[in-house]
């Protein structure tokens, strides 16, 4: 719908008495419509917001509403008189609320999150029309920081910034004189190891850093090529002040001892690594205001002017009553009503036998189970694995047999891939390609599989891996995600697993032995697994 009336825009202008109680009523509509829609991510945002690397997240609205009433109190005065087309808006909003059903049809959280940030550009939309709230996108866009990011990204970007973090770190140790070994993210100083863990990989101060340089670009005033440099930098800057943080802490351990990696100090040179990253954007700020022709004096460097956000705050008050925003009450009334009305999709039960029941002997193979470290399984997240070790008096060497099954991939926990995390415990892929395999007499039947060859110093070992989804064997991890969000849909099952064989390649034999191997272990185990891994 079109609202061109000569009406005020939402927050522009407060009536004589302060309050527009109807503009207030429509508003207050229009925001409680939204709640049954984007609940389930809400409730997902403050569980990210209880972790490490999200902290952060309760200060990002707050400085998204900052950002807000400044452009307010810097923009032009507006003329009532003048038309605005809010329909835009009205699209806006209802895509939102759309995307944010989807996100609870499939069981997602982060989308209803990320919908929720696309209403609220759809209520500044409609509040202001389209010819003046479009220019608000900036506030809007920072609420991105407050959102924890997709899993597989996570993972990629956590065992990335581990591995570049470690290389660094352990530069700065040998310029100190420190004998050092890196093995993937374990840094070896002969009595003492560090591993650097997912806490170390600069994730932490990354989010908060991000966000803070999109801030800072925001309030320097200078060229628009100058804000791009302060948030571009944001993250290398991180990660090499992280590093620098780990040459410290080896240098520490190896002279006093491990008890200067752990506890308070660990802590506290984090936090000293979070402020020096802060002065580093600053004084950037400064240099990059000296090329300027004319530069600012320093302490008008970055605009942190805050008088007048108070009056600008009590203009909520006065939010006018347009057609717009009726329309949009009313609407996103009818959409909330509809999908709390609509029945809820069933949920498929899936039944299955627990790992732990997983034979020892299968064929001429006996097995013997061990169970992951605490960290180790804490970061994995499954619902259930088995790892076990076979070996058989006719085999020359034993294959290890690993899987980890999930209930539910989609709220918080899921697979990925071993081609992500291998190099963390410092094997090097040699290759890893599409290869297929022939299972008969089994539901597996000819099936593609990932094959890589890893190294670690003289060993090799050969790894086949794959992800079982719902009776489906996929390589990508990426399309195993997409067939997760259709079978949700779908299905109603968000259940799958990882499923793993790793031999050694020995000395003495090729790699068409360790193959042949392999597939003849596949071809007892194989025929037990959709007991525990449900097609």
């Amino acid at each position: 719908m079109s609202d061109t009336t000569p009406s005020r825009a939402v927050g522009v202008a407060v009536p004589p008495g302060g309050l527009n109680a109807p503009g207030l009523v429509w508003f207050g509509l229009l925001v409680l419509a939204s709640l049954p829609i984007y609940w389930l991510g809400f409730g997902a945002l403050l569980r990210a917001w209880s972790t490490p690397e999200y902290s952060h997240g309760p200060l990002i609205p707050l400085i998204s509403l900052y950002l807000f009433l400044r452009e307010l109190r810097h923009a032009p005065p507006e003329n009532p008189l003048q038309p605005r087309t809010r329909w835009q808006g009205i699209a806006v909003i209802l895509f939102a609320l759309a995307f944010g059903i989807f996100g609870n049809l499939v069981r997602i959280p982060d989308v209803t999150t990320y919908a929720f940030i696309i209403w609220v550009m759809g209520v500044v939309l409609v509040g202001f029309g389209w010819e003046r709230g479009r220019s608000h996108w900036a506030p809007v866009l920072h609420l991105v920081f407050m959102l924890p990011l997709p899993q597989f990204l996570y993972w990629q970007l956590t065992i990335f910034l581990q591995l570049v973090s470690s290389e660094l770190g352990v530069w700065f140790v040998r310029m100190a004189g420190v004998p050092v070994f890196l093995e993937g993210n374990v840094i070896d100083l002969g009595i003492y190891k560090l591993q650097v863990a997912e806490a170390c990989s600069g994730l932490r101060y990354l989010f908060p850093i991000l966000s803070f340089s999109y801030l800072f670009g925001i309030l320097y005033r200078g060229p628009f090529w100058h804000k791009a440099v302060l948030f571009l930098m944001a993250a290398p800057l991180t990660v090499f002040m992280n590093s620098v943080r780990i040459g410290v802490i080896g240098v520490m351990v190896n002279s006093y001892g491990i008890e200067h990696a752990e506890g308070f100090l660990h802590f506290f040179e984090g936090w000293v690594i979070f402020g020096a990253c802060v002065a580093i954007l600053f004084l950037v700020a400064v240099a990059l205001q000296r090329l300027t022709p004319n530069p600012l004096p320093l302490s008008e460097t970055i605009d942190l002017d805050v008088d007048g956000l108070g009056g600008q705050a009590r203009r909520f008050l006065g939010i006018e009553p347009s057609r717009g925003l009726a329309t949009a009450a009313l609407l996103s009334g009818a959409v909330a009503l509809a999908f709390v009305a609509a029945p809820t999709p069933e949920r498929a039960t899936v039944s299955r036998d627990v790992f732990a029941l997983f034979p020892r002997e299968v064929g001429p193979w006996f097995g013997s189970a061990e169970a992951l470290e605490a960290d180790t399984e804490q970061v994995l997240g499954a619902t259930d694995y088995v790892n076990m070790t076979y070996v058989s008096e006719s085999e020359a060497a034993p294959v290890n047999l690993f899987s980890a099954w999930y209930e539910k991939q989609t709220e918080g926990s899921g697979i990925h891939s071993p081609e992500v995390c291998l190099p963390v415990g410092g094997w090097e892929v040699f290759s890893i390609d599409p290869y297929t395999v022939s299972m008969p007499g089994t539901v597996y039947g000819d099936f593609t599989l990932n094959r890589a060859v890893i190294q670690k110093g003289m060993s090799k070992q050969l790894v086949y891996y794959w992800f079982e989804q719902r009776g489906k064997r996929m390589t990508n991890d990426y399309l195993a995600k997409a067939s997760v969000v259709w079978d949700s849909l779908t299905m109603g099952r968000t259940d799958g697993a990882m499923v793993r064989f790793v031999t050694p390649i020995l000395e003495n034999e090729s790699e068409a032995d360790a193959d042949a191997r392999l597939q003849r272990m596949m071809a007892d185990a194989l025929p037990r697994l959709p007991s525990f891994v449900p097609e």
